[in-house]
Parts: structure tokens; C-alpha cells; sequence
């Protein structure tokens, strides 16, 4: 199918999303196609921040741990944010980072699985998993000493021959962060189970982007950040959901005082809270927490369906006219074209695609690499256009076809990519 300009700016006029861009804070002269990494700055972010800073710390100080609700924050953002996860309340808490969650999950999961199944051994993800999962995993095995391995699916061994009775925990990300390849949770989560192992899912990719069920998938535990889709800020509060039947089974190992059952009795010993609230750690960072409320409550008025149809018929027309208009380039699509597959970015190969992402941000369109060669374009539905994409594209193929992105500048590294 052929795309014009024209026809990108009449489907923006027919868009029923399109309001939802005048809710965000966007640089003038910008694509912002990294919002699967930081989302952007949700207009009511910098009246709360000045409310939080000026009125609740400077004025009330202490007692806004009471006067303004700072103490229930993770349980109250934690049921806001529970519908856009296919939960209820009582199920999610906001707190912590997502690697110190998946910590508390993985932990809890074992625990579980070795008072029922202590002969599983195995603790089952994807070799090409975010990083992060797979470090943690690493390091829990080498803290509990007992004899634990992780085993790695990957196209020598495909999930279905992965799983067996040995896998005690399988732990995935729900869309994969370099591919975009998504999984289906019901399906896997069912074949999990069938083989008697529990089920972790990482959402951070999913989470704001794409319609997510985890009671109708039957999931175990589930943990993701909020800084991306959810648009929370830099380092935003990640959150941990747990199903209520594993909720009291027994306390997370990082037992801090706010997961205690009464934690101003300052006892000596610890007695775990009831319920979801036992997932808590330590004292909660309550400006960032503040801040992650102005992009939950957007998110929360958008049609989940309307949301998934934007992205996939932006991620369709990306697609579609990278290989219309930069053909003659050595670009190679790894993101899935089914939609069943498909999250919410999209990611080709490039053997220059580190110099080729920096020459693109150097023309305004602001997307991020991923070793190895990878340049991936995440597509926000709440602030991107079809006319954003395909300007998007024609940088692209303007950059390709002069051969600028060779600049010695665009090959120098920072630390961040």
C-alpha cells in the first residue's frame, strides 16, 4: 500500500486519540520516538511537583505523611494503576525499582514451589531477556546456594522443550525490549502451570501500551516500571502485582518496616502485613511517587482498545514506509509484522546503527539503539501522529541516502545509548 503525507494528516483528523497529545509537555521540532525507554512530561506533572515541594514538604512537613496521604501512596497508586494491568485492588502496590520486585517475586515464587516441589530446580527465561531479569536470577541462585540453574530458551531451544518437570519458575518479559516480540500470557502462563511451574511476568514494555489481563491469564506475579508507557518520570516507582492466592503465603525476604504489619509499634521482631502491602520495602520516595500519579490518571481515561488499534496502525505504517522509502538500505526488520506478536515498537538491524540512531536525533527524531546494531523506535499512540511517522521515515531516508549519519561525531559513545 502506497502512503502519502496527505493521507497521514486525514487519518490524524480522524483520530479519537488524537486530544491526548495537548496533555503532554513536547519539545517544539521533535519526534519522540523513545517513549518505550522515558516517556514524556505529562502537563500536570510540574503544578504537582510545585504542590508536593512548596505545600507538603515545606509547609506541613511531617504531617503530610497523614494530612496528604503520603503513607497509603503505593496501595492507593497501586489500585489505580491495577485496571490497565487486568487486576483488581488490593493486588498492586507501587515501590521500589523493577529489578528490586522481580527480586521479591522470583523469591517468593521458589519459596512457594520448594515447600510443595523441592526437586525443581530450574528456573526458566529467555536468553534474550532484558538484561536485568537475567542478573537477578543469577544472583539469587548464587545467594540461596541450593542448587538452582537457569535454563535459557532461545531458537536452539524453543519454549514448548524448555518446559518440564524440572522448571520450577518461569519468568518472561510479556514484549521483548530489543524485538518488540509479544507473548501470548494467557497461552504460556496455561503451559506453565501445566507443567507445575509458576509464572513471572515483566511488563515494563507492556504496561500503558497494550491491553494487559493477568487474572484472566492466571498469572502468578507480574512486575514492570512506570517511567515508559505510563510516562511517571526519570526513575519513577516500578510496581510488583501478586495474585491474591499467593499474596500471604508467606513474607518477601526484604522485609523492611513499611511491609510490617504495624510498623509504628517499632517491634523487634518481624510480623508481615497482610495482603499486598507485604511486598513493601522501606520508606517510599513520595515526590516521584506524586509525579507517577499525573501519568496514571492519563493513562486511566484511554480506551485500552482504541490505544492497541493507534499502535498498531502506527507500528503498520512505520513499517510499511521504512521498507517503501529506505529499500536500497541495509535494513533489517526483527520485530514481528503479526499483530498478535506485535508490542507497541518497532526495531531494525543496521550495521551502522548506533552512528545512524545519533545522526537521527541530531535531526530532531529521538529514538534509541540497542546492541547489536539495533536501532528501536518506540510508538506512544497518546502523543505520536501518523504525519509524526512519516516525517520520522523521510529523516531516515534523507540521512541514508547522504550517507551523513558517517560523521565522525555520531560514532563517538556516552555512557547512555
Amino acid at each position: 500500500m502506497k502512503h502519502t503525507r496527505e493521507a497521514c494528516l486525514i487519518a490524524d483528523q480522524q483520530d479519537p486519540l488524537a486530544g491526548f497529545r495537548q496533555r503532554f509537555d513536547l519539545p517544539a521540532n521533535t519526534i519522540y520516538l523513545d517513549g518505550n525507554s522515558l516517556g514524556v512530561l505529562p502537563k500536570g506533572a510540574l503544578e504537582r511537583s510545585q504542590q508536593v515541594i512548596t505545600r507538603e514538604w515545606g509547609h506541613d512537613l511531617i504531617r503530610s505523611w497523614n494530612t496528604a496521604g503520603w503513607f497509603d501512596m503505593p496501595t492507593r497508586l497501586g489500585d489505580k494503576l491495577a485496571p490497565l494491568l487486568g487486576a483488581d485492588p488490593g493486588e498492586t502496590v507501587v515501590t521500589d525499582t523493577t529489578s528490586l520486585n522481580l527480586f521479591k517475586a522470583l523469591a517468593a515464587a521458589l519459596r512457594i514451589q520448594r515447600q510443595a516441589h523441592p526437586e525443581r530446580k530450574v528456573i526458566l527465561s529467555e536468553r534474550d531477556n532484558f538484561p536485568t531479569d537475567l542478573y537477578m536470577i543469577q544472583g539469587m541462585i548464587e545467594f540461596l546456594q541450593q542448587g538452582y540453574e537457569l535454563r535459557l530458551i532461545d531458537e536452539a531451544l524453543p519454549l514448548e522443550q524448555a518446559l518440564d518437570d524440572k522448571v520450577a519458575v518461569l519468568l518472561l518479559s510479556h514484549v521483548n525490549y530489543r524485538t518488540g516480540y509479544l507473548y501470548d500470557m494467557a497461552a504460556v502462563t496455561h503451559s506453565a502451570h501445566q507443567c507445575g511451574a509458576l509464572a513471572i511476568w515483566d511488563l515494563a514494555h507492556a504496561a500503558g501500551a497494550l491491553q494487559v489481563d493477568l487474572n484472566g491469564a492466571d498469572a502468578d506475579f507480574a512486575v514492570g516500571c512506570t517511567y515508559k508507557y505510563l510516562n511517571g518520570g526519570p526513575g519513577s516507582p516500578a510496581f510488583i502485582w501478586v495474585a491474591p492466592r499467593h499474596q500471604n503465603a508467606f513474607w518477601q525476604p526484604l522485609s523492611g518496616w513499611w511491609g510490617h504489619a504495624k510498623p509504628f509499634e517499632m517491634a523487634t521482631d518481624y510480623a508481615p502485613a497482610q495482603g499486598i502491602r507485604r511486598f513493601l520495602c522501606g520508606t517510599q520516595p513520595i515526590v516521584s511517587l506524586a509525579l507517577l500519579e499525573c501519568g496514571l490518571d492519563v493513562a486511566r481515561e484511554v480506551d485500552s482498545q482504541q490505544l492497541r488499534a493507534k499502535s498498531l496502525a502506527l507500528t503498520d505504517l512505520f513499517i510499511e514506509l521504512v521498507e517503501q522509502r529506505c529499500g536500497g538500505h541495509p535494513l533489517t526488520l526483527i520485530t514481528p509484522r503479526e499483530h498478535v506478536r506485535r508490542g507497541s515498537h518497532v526495531s531494525f538491524r543496521h550495521p551502522q546503527g548506533f552512528a545512524v540512531m545519533q545522526a537521527l536525533i541530531a535531526n530532531g527524531v529521538i529514538g534509541d539503539y540497542r546492541e547489536p546494531e539495533v536501532l528501536r523506535f518506540g510508538v506512544t499512540p497518546l502523543y505520536l501522529s501518523h504525519a509524526d511517522i512519516w516525517d520520522a521515515v523521510e529523516i531516515l531516508r534523507e540521512i541514508l541516502d547522504s550517507g551523513s549519519w558517517d560523521r565522525p561525531e555520531f560514532h563517538r559513545r556516552g555512557a547512555v545509548t
